[in-house]
């Protein structure tokens, strides 16, 4: 529970029932034991016999019990061994609580904030108005301009809608992203006892839930990468562990780049959250591997894969967790490589920049 700060527990100041209340922590316990669910409820216990977060009203078997009562956990089907796990609605629930702590500004803002500039019939009103042209949608019509138009070229007494009259608001296409998240989980994402495997993962899961409720028509592969790199689907995020692996940057490019090979979206985009530099690549059936410095033929390898993105017109945003000199350096090249973006972050920052820049992205992308 490293970084974690608790101070006295006031039941009274609590909104919602008992059962809420622990939920909201219980989720979080999850997320930090990578979806253990015996070992995130004995840091639960061990937190109610410090805090008192239940009474003699209501104790954690009563909230055990409500778990699986609600369908948030899912017992051993007969003849399997071990014990609880997380059923379908914890998953979700738990990606909705990342959304909501990562992106908690989504709130604030309006709907539509995922269209390009270019005007066009889409979906999206603009303040702009334009004379009305034959396959307009009527619903995109300005009432109130059409009516005073008709107004003054008719008057009153002889009052009628022409088509001359008529006018429409412009709109934004509504473009199609096909988005690849590559997530670092090599063994410097929990080195000298940081934690940045968790808020990564969290990042990932609100990035997840964000894309496949407000932009269903969007695409959403992710993938992890330590000496190698494979696909994981977005059930997988809250069970992320961080492996004793180095960092093969190059794998996540070459598999991100096939994963977008088959999208038929003219947007595409990788987002990379990584906490070091590149210390692997693979030749061969063997790996060649070095954790000092920056090394040639790594570096290259990984900037002639940024530079091949960008002949093929795919933006990599780079998310860096840490501010090793070596690994700032590498940044700059590796995102001049590309013409993509970089954002130095804390890990409290990381959720924000990656909601600004996945907006960012959408809105500037021309209609084609």
């Amino acid at each position: 529970m490293i970084g974690w700060r608790f101070g006295k527990f006031d039941p009274s100041a609590q909104d919602g029932s008992p059962f809420d209340r622990l939920l909201k922590i219980f989720k979080e316990l999850l997320l930090h034991t990578s979806g253990d669910v015996s070992e995130a409820l004995s840091w639960l216990t061990e937190l109610d016999k410090e805090y008192k977060l239940t009474d003699e009203n209501y104790g954690i078997a009563d909230f055990i019990q409500d778990l699986i009562d609600k369908g948030y956990l899912q017992q051993p089907q007969p003849g399997q061994s071990g014990g609880f796990t997380p059923a379908a609605k914890m998953e979700m629930e738990m990606r909705q609580k990342a959304l909501e702590d990562v992106f908690g500004d989504l709130k604030k803002a309006k709907q539509g904030n995922h269209s390009t500039k270019a005007e066009g019939r889409g979906d999206e009103l603009t303040s702009e108005l334009r004379p009305f042209e034959f396959g307009d949608q009527l619903d995109k019509l300005a009432i109130s301009e059409t009516l005073k138009n008709a107004q003054i070229n008719h008057g009153i007494d002889d009052f009628q809608l022409t088509h001359e009259d008529l006018e429409v608001h412009e709109t934004y296409y509504q473009s199609q992203t096909s988005t690849v998240l590559m997530i670092d989980i090599s063994h410097s994402m929990i080195l000298y006892g940081e934690d940045r495997i968790t808020p990564a993962k969290k990042v990932a899961m609100a990035l997840a839930q964000y894309i496949t409720t407000r932009f269903p028509k969007d695409t959403l592969d992710i993938i992890v990468f330590g000496n190698d790199a494979w696909q994981i689907e977005i059930k997988d995020l809250p069970y992320l562990q961080v492996g004793p692996y180095h960092t093969n940057t190059v794998a996540g490019l070459e598999l991100a780049m096939d994963l977008l090979r088959r999208r038929r979206n003219p947007n595409k985009q990788i987002f990379m959250i990584t906490d070091g530099k590149p210390t692997c690549i693979k030749k061969g059936k063997k790996y060649y591997k070095n954790s000092f410095g920056l090394d040639r033929k790594i570096v290259t390898r990984t900037l002639n894969l940024a530079q091949s993105c960008r002949k093929l017109d795919i933006p990599i945003t780079t998310f860096m967790i840490a501010r090793d000199p070596y690994l700032m350096r590498f940044v700059d090249q590796f995102t001049r490589a590309n013409n993509g973006k970089a954002f130095y972050s804390s890990l409290e920052g990381l959720g924000e920049f990656i909601f600004r820049d996945y907006k960012n992205n959408k809105s500037n992308r021309p209609r084609r």
